[in-house]
């Protein structure tokens, strides 16, 4: 998943014809969507390139507080978007209204369901993202994002950007790692990520400018992967 943080429209078709294979869909990253001055023709070109795009979950977060998600639906529906997110990560939602809010966008779209908090001071036992994720799954989201916000700082990070390894395997235990999209803006995040999942693992908030290289850490084609990929273990 790249993340497009409010990219102009010519280094973007730039960016798009050097990487767009590399892309299984883009998140327009948090409320950029509104206020972006060439929104529909950065859709267009996003179809040019057959990349999905998704509407991010920040923005629908703030039309649950506006009691506007309806009125969301209509808007990305008539711009020709066809995922959105379903977050919670800066708001309290109940479980039972975020579930409820999954199932009725799965009927009009492909859902990802978002979990984790986007707050460093926030932190949910393993268990508990496990059993939350598997349950947002249940309720239709094609995939489950690990919160890990475009620094990787909260979430499946410490404050520190360490990622917690524990919280990972925990994860991985319940729900089926196909299924999730781990969060993993930087380099070393993606490497391990690589390593303990495979080549093919899921890897969302990636920023266009590493695409490229994220495809060198999957082929092993960096010094952070290749041993793991292709040297044998003594």
């Amino acid at each position: 998943m790249g993340l497009d943080k409010g990219l102009a429209l010519g280094y973007l078709e730039d960016l798009l014809k050097l990487n767009h294979d590399f892309i299984d869909y883009v998140k327009i990253g948090w409320g950029t969507a509104v206020i972006h001055p060439d929104l529909e023709a950065k859709l267009e070109l996003y179809q040019d390139f057959g990349v999905p795009v998704c509407i991010g979950g920040t923005l629908f977060e703030l039309a649950h507080v506006q009691g506007k998600v309806d009125q969301l639906a209509r808007w990305a529906s008539a711009l020709g978007i066809a995922m959105v997110e379903v977050s919670d990560g800066t708001i309290v939602l109940e479980t039972d209204a975020k579930l409820d809010y999954i199932v009725r966008l799965c009927e009009d779209f492909r859902v990802v369901s978002e979990y984790g908090s986007k707050d460093s001071g926030v932190v949910r036992a393993p268990r508990l993202w496990a059993e939350g994720m598997a349950v947002e799954l249940e309720a239709g989201a094609w995939k489950v994002i690990a919160e890990g916000r475009e620094g990787g700082t909260s979430g499946l990070y410490r404050e520190s950007s360490e990622l917690r390894t524990g919280l990972v395997d925990e994860i991985a235990l319940s729900v089926a790692p196909e299924a999730v999209i781990w969060e993993a803006p930087k380099k070393s995040h993606q490497a391990w990520l690589i390593e303990r999942f495979g080549p093919n693992t899921n890897l969302g908030n990636i920023a266009f400018d590493d695409l490229l290289p994220l495809e060198t850490l999957r082929l092993g084609l960096r010094s952070d992967t290749l041993n793991h990929m292709h040297v044998e273990s003594p």
